[in-house]
């Protein structure tokens, strides 16, 4: 009898651990229907808890209307989940004694010169990495321009002042690309080479580009088309895969499922490989430490629901507590493309989420159900994806509710000042470049950068642009007269960009 009593004692713990529900038992599934109503063409999710990789599942098509699968070793793009990678290669350095995160950039880039000349003295590596340069990302040089990264630099020196320097967090992808040249500087080569000597090397990620020119260069044709939302209808776009090379470091990576897993492993072991430590623990630590509070109307809705206590930045992540965790985490979004990696340290836990849709908040739906799933049963478990879509409907009503008043203001009845003959001509700023009005038949057509687009006249010498990659929607462009009746100047109504009349 009492062998018999010890045997089934024996027993209990492997009986209650092969017992033990697996925490993702239905995610798959979540997942899915997820996918499926946010409306995501293709998706590929990689879970790690511990030390190991337990979940990782493609899921749609690479491209709406073709029947290519996506799989764990389908190409998307990191978009700014890149800048954690650019934080690290930092600390690696200083590591090395290449660099310290407190040295002035102008130690590395000369040239520079911002609009205060304090700023320019006093600028720190830190200060690039943690967004607080004074102004934010003067997008308007890199985005849907032909600017190489120099003249990116030059032009830096007229991008105003929006507040004091080091007092506001103000996210900002040119300073990540300067963080990524100084990394190259510093380590005798260019930032690319440097990430796949540094990082992607020592780890395996075999799968991973370092910018849009080598995955065209590379010839894979497992990569993901992008995507958006074109008047409620989801459409490929014509976006390059090399939008955001001008500005590498702050977001060009593309890479699969398959990687992340083993960048996830990476990051929650301390950053070891096998054991062996690639960024010392101090450094490594310090990359997770708060270093800039990031204000509400900077941070992400999500926190409406989530409630954190502190929402910060640290070095290439955002930093929050949820449900008494510490959180680290990412996002990337940039013309049809999206992605989140999301960590619990203290647990051992990481996510990544990559799609080919616009902006797919589905990414944190499925990244605080993953968190959910690890930490205690709570009485009313949140269907993430469903609160999510209903709060992120909201902020899109809005917006759209703010549009249509604005719309309802328009003074009807009037006409442009001038013939439109008189509105063509070529505009300039040292700042913003070139604007080209020419007269197309019945119409006036607007280039800037690379993007053309239809005038539609709104009211008095005010147009609308329709632009011909409809993702972009419309932009309204007012002209100026001179006193002498000549336009002079035309300017953006809800964006910076400003140009005089050239010629």
């Amino acid at each position: 009898m009492r062998l018999h009593r010890l045997a089934f004692l024996l027993a209990l713990p492997f009986t209650a651990a092969a017992q033990r529900p697996d925490p993702l038992h239905g995610f798959d599934a979540y997942a899915e229907q997820a996918r499926k109503e946010w409306r995501v063409p293709g998706m590929a999710v990689v879970v790690v808890k511990d030390d190991s990789v337990v979940f990782m599942k493609g899921f749609g098509v690479r491209e709406l209307g073709k029947p290519d699968s996506v799989g764990v070793h389908t190409r998307f793009g990191n978009m700014s989940t890149t800048k954690a990678f650019t934080a690290m290669l930092v600390a690696m350095l200083a590591d090395s004694g290449l660099l310290r995160f407190d040295d002035p950039v102008a130690a590395y880039v000369p040239d520079l010169r911002l609009a205060d000349p304090y700023v320019t003295r006093e600028l720190t590596v830190r200060d690039l990495l943690t967004h607080r340069l004074g102004f934010p990302d003067p997008y308007y040089l890199w985005d849907n321009t032909t600017l190489g990264f120099d003249e990116i630099v030059r032009r830096l020196r007229l991008v105003p002042v929006a507040s004091s320097f080091r007092s506001r967090f103000a996210y900002n992808n040119v300073g990540y690309g300067l963080a990524g040249t100084i990394a190259g500087r510093a380590g005798g080569t260019t930032w690319q080479t440097l990430l796949r000597r540094r990082i992607l090397g020592p780890l395996g990620m075999t799968e991973t580009a370092v910018d849009g020119a080598e995955l065209a260069a590379s010839g894979v044709t497992d990569v993901t088309a992008p995507h958006g939302i074109v008047r409620d209808t989801v459409r490929v776009l014509p976006a390059s895969a090399a939008v955001i090379d001008p500005v590498a470091p702050a977001g060009s990576m593309f890479s699969t499922a398959s990687d992340m897993g083993r960048w996830l492993r990476f990051l929650l072991d301390s950053a070891r490989v096998n054991g062996r430590r690639l960024v010392s623990a101090e450094r490594f630590a310090e990359l997770f430490t708060a270093q800039q509070i990031v204000p509400p109307e900077e941070f992400y809705p999500t926190m409406r629901l989530t409630r954190p206590h502190v929402a910060a930045y640290g070095m290439g992540w955002f930093l929050e507590d949820y449900r008494g965790e510490f959180v680290a985490f990412h996002t990337g979004s940039i013309e049809g493309r999206s992605a989140i990696v999301g960590l619990i340290p203290d647990r051992r836990l990481g996510v990544a989420v990559f799609t080919n849709l616009d902006h797919a908040e589905v990414r944190h739906a499925l990244m605080y159900t993953v968190f959910d799933r690890y930490l205690p049963a709570q009485a009313r478990p949140h269907d993430w994806s469903a609160e999510l879509r209903t709060l992120y409907r909201a902020i899109a009503d809005s917006a759209t509710q703010r549009r249509r008043d604005r719309d309802a203001k328009r003074v009807t009845g009037t006409r442009p000042s001038l013939p439109l003959d008189r509105y063509a001509g070529t505009y300039a700023d040292s700042l913003f470049g070139i604007a080209t009005v020419t007269r197309d038949g019945d119409h006036l057509t607007l280039q800037v950068g690379t993007q053309t687009g239809t005038l539609e006249h709104w009211q008095y010498d005010v147009f609308r642009v329709h632009w011909r990659d409809p993702f972009l929607g419309t932009d309204d462009v007012a002209f100026a007269l001179d006193p002498d009746g000549v336009v002079g100047a035309l300017r953006f109504v809800d964006a910076p960009n400003r140009y005089q009349r050239s010629r």
